[in-house]
């Protein structure tokens, strides 16, 4: 074997690591619950609500082994891994597995821009399908929905009554509330959250209404 390939070989795989930050889960079925988020650099996507473009570039170099050593200064086993887009990075998949292995509750918050189907099915899937509010919306890959089992979850972000009505069509069309649970989320700043939450009671809807927690204790700022 040459060197060259041998380094290539020793070469440890790599993430590129925005943050790595401990805090309380702040949306979807393991809220309240302390957690790691580990967010991962670089997005594809720019939706015009996004409150995370700081992560689109920059970030820190790490191999996986020194993203669990650091996970592990931390007393929980619920690990959620989100970016930007995590799944843009091709060694996301390793780190859920090793995770996965180490007996962690792990949750990964996906676009669903990006095929899902390589994903450990011991990780719970966040599908953030994107609604014509967010600018978005040819992104979406309605594919992913074949690869939903019974513990993913399935958020629609919100911004106004159109996207309401987009996002009931959407779910009603591929009976989503049947495979997975099914969150609709108020759009921070651009909806009130009970005009939501009186459109889902309105039409008794088989979804769970969430708003972000994290913002309601911490506003916008990086690493809650």
């Amino acid at each position: 074997m040459s060197e060259a390939a041998e380094q290539t070989v020793r070469t440890p795989a790599r993430l590129k690591i925005t943050e790595i930050f401990y805090s309380l889960q702040g949306e979807a079925r393991n809220v309240g619950l302390p957690t790691v988020f580990v967010r991962l650099t670089g997005c594809p996507l720019r939706c015009c609500y996004c409150d995370t473009a700081y992560a689109f570039s920059g970030g820190e170099w790490m191999d996986i082994a020194s993203i669990i050593d650091e996970i592990k200064k931390y007393k929980t086993m619920h690990v959620t891994v989100t970016g930007g887009e995590p799944l843009a990075q091709k060694n996301c998949i390793d780190l859920l597995e090793q995770l996965c292995d180490l007996g962690y509750d792990v949750s990964l918050e996906t676009s669903g821009a990006i095929p899902v189907d390589n994903v450990d099915k011991r990780v719970v899937k966040i599908l953030d399908i994107k609604t014509p509010g967010s600018e978005e919306e040819s992104k979406n890959k309605f594919e992913n929905f074949e690869f939903l089992n019974a513990e993913d979850q399935v958020k629609f972000v919100i911004c106004d009554e159109n996207d309401y009505l987009w996002s009931k069509q959407v779910m009603a069309q591929n009976q989503l509330d049947d495979k997975c649970e099914v969150l609709f989320s108020p759009c921070h700043g651009e909806l009130e959250a009970a005009s939501l939450a009186d459109w889902v009671l309105r039409d008794q809807l088989n979804v769970r209404f969430q708003f972000q927690l994290h913002k309601h204790l911490w506003g916008d700022k990086p690493g809650v």
